[in-house]
């Protein structure tokens, strides 16, 4: 498969809570970019629905985004651990509050080795 995206993501485990009209789903990111994130969950939305997403940075308050499902794959709750990919692919189309924080903690990221 060929690759898409134009900035690399960095692997990074950080907690969230999405919905497509309020952030009540827990779930948690696998990976992140600048302009998007990868969230491991069963609960998926199909690709083209816009969702809210209240991320949990490190030692900061929570960023408030909006993103869009560009791609989802559903495996079954009991090998969920087992899948490398199993959840939704997230384009962020929108930051609600909280950008700057957002982008300086990505950057953080790409300089640690």
């Amino acid at each position: 498969m060929v690759e898409k995206r134009k900035t690399g993501r960095a692997k990074k485990r950080l907690s969230l809570r999405f919905g497509t009209d309020t952030p009540s789903r827990l779930a948690f990111t696998e990976d992140v970019s600048p302009r998007g994130l990868f969230i491991k969950t069963t609960n998926l939305c199909p690709p083209g629905t816009l969702i809210q997403i209240e991320l949990e940075l490190p030692d900061s308050e929570p960023v408030f985004l909006e993103g869009m499902v560009r791609w989802s794959k559903k495996v079954p709750p009991q090998v969920i651990h087992l899948v490398k990919k199993s959840g939704m692919g997230i384009k962020i189309t929108q930051f609600i509050a909280g950008e700057e924080r957002y982008r300086r903690f990505i950057e953080e990221l790409r300089r640690t080795p």
